[in-house]
C-alpha cells in the first residue's frame, strides 16, 4: 500500500475508535462519518495506486 492509503486506514480506524468511545451523541455522528469519508479515501487511495503503479511490460 501507499503512504496515502497507509495514512487514510489509519486515519479512518482513529475516527471510528473515538465514535465508539464518546459520550456525545453529535461528537459520534462527526467521527462516524469521518471515518466513513477517510475509509473512502482509503479504497480511493488503493485503487489510485494499483493502476499507478501497474506495468505489465517493463521494456
Amino acid at each position: 500500500m501507499t503512504k496515502s492509503a497507509w495514512l487514510f486506514l489509519t486515519l479512518a480506524l482513529a475516527a471510528a475508535g473515538l465514535g465508539l468511545n464518546v459520550l456525545s451523541q453529535g461528537v459520534q455522528t462527526v467521527s462516524f462519518v469521518a471515518a466513513g469519508v477517510f475509509g473512502s479515501l482509503w479504497v480511493l487511495a488503493i485503487i489510485i495506486g494499483r493502476r499507478i503503479k501497474f506495468d505489465p511490460v517493463l521494456r
